[in-house]
């Protein structure tokens, strides 16, 4: 349902800006760093914006049936809060990002033809790309840290 949708995005985008506000500290590189940065920017604009859509269609957000995004915002706080310094983080977080940016497009997808609004489906379309930005900077930047 929208509402599935709506909350679904918004525990990923919030997920996404906690990740990077934790990345943009205690990252060791400037690549690492700098993304996480990227990270709580976007990801905080795109939870706002989607916010404000849910208000404007009177959408409450709706966990859908078996939801497991609480138990995915612990395991992966306790990820990188647990991932020791240095390059040990970096290579813990970015090869995260890349797998939660691969997971989110497809998400996006299903998203995209299940949405029932077409002003969400049209907030969907255009997030899509800044998702596959993110992965694209993320698949990079772990280019450069194996």
């Amino acid at each position: 349902t929208d509402a599935n949708i709506v909350y679904i995005l918004d525990n990923a985008n919030m997920l996404d800006s906690a990740g990077g506000a934790i990345a943009a500290t205690k990252g060791s590189s400037a690549d690492v760093r700098a993304f996480g940065k990227e990270m709580m920017r976007d990801h905080h604009k795109l939870r706002a914006d989607g916010q404000a859509l849910a208000k404007k269609l009177g959408v409450t957000p709706e966990a859908p049936a078996n939801d497991d995004s609480k138990a995915q915002f612990d395991k992966t706080m306790s990820l990188y809060n647990g991932a020791t310094k240095g390059k040990d983080f970096d290579k813990a977080y970015i090869d995260n990002e890349v797998t939660v940016h691969k997971s989110v497009l497809e998400t996006l997808t299903a998203a995209m033809n299940a949405a029932q609004n077409p002003e969400l489906k049209n907030f969907i379309q255009k997030a899509a790309p800044t998702i596959q930005g993110h992965l694209d900077n993320a698949e990079s930047i772990q280019g450069k840290l194996q």
